[in-house]
């Protein structure tokens, strides 16, 4: 059975291990490198960092970061999520963004947000399941191996704070 613990430091090489898996997909991220623990934790929210473990081992995570520094912008985050490649397909992912909705909500985020390419339809999926929806896309937004890619924006409005 699946559980979930929030993300610390010591969880790291683990986390990052699944990262590069979604790295070497092509269809997770615009990222080609995993960043070292110091600027990943500068560049997500403390709270709302989640770890699903399986048997004690880490089998994917999801965390937020924040879209602005502008105070107007501070209930709003954009959504990270990756699971390990032998566990996809298992739940894991859609178990941990319910799970990353609540703690999203504990913390008074009232928009959770996210940039998912069109191919990447077991995302765009877990998304649907859990309350997003497609407010639009981006055109050849950016080039990844020499090729133009699209992203699909879902975002999910908080019925708890105030939406």
């Amino acid at each position: 059975m699946i559980h979930f613990k929030s993300m610390e430091e010591k969880h790291w090489p683990e986390v990052k291990k699944i990262y590069e898996e979604g790295i070497l997909s092509g269809d997770a991220t615009f990222e080609t490198t995993a960043p070292d623990w110091k600027q990943w934790n500068e560049n997500h929210l403390t709270h709302s960092r989640l770890v699903a473990i399986f048997d004690e081992a880490i089998v994917g995570w999801a965390a937020l970061s924040a879209i602005s520094r502008r105070p107007v912008y501070a209930g709003i985050a954009e959504v990270s999520i990756y699971v390990a490649k032998k566990h996809r397909g298992k739940k894991v992912g859609n178990s941990l963004l319910e799970q990353l909705v609540v703690k999203s909500e504990e913390n008074n985020l009232w928009t959770l947000q996210a940039s998912i390419f069109r191919e990447n339809k077991a995302s765009l999926k877990i998304h649907e399941n859990n309350g997003f929806r497609i407010i639009g896309y981006r055109e050849k937004i950016a080039q990844m191996n020499g090729l133009w890619r699209d992203t699909l924006i879902v975002e999910r409005r908080s019925r708890r704070n105030g939406m």
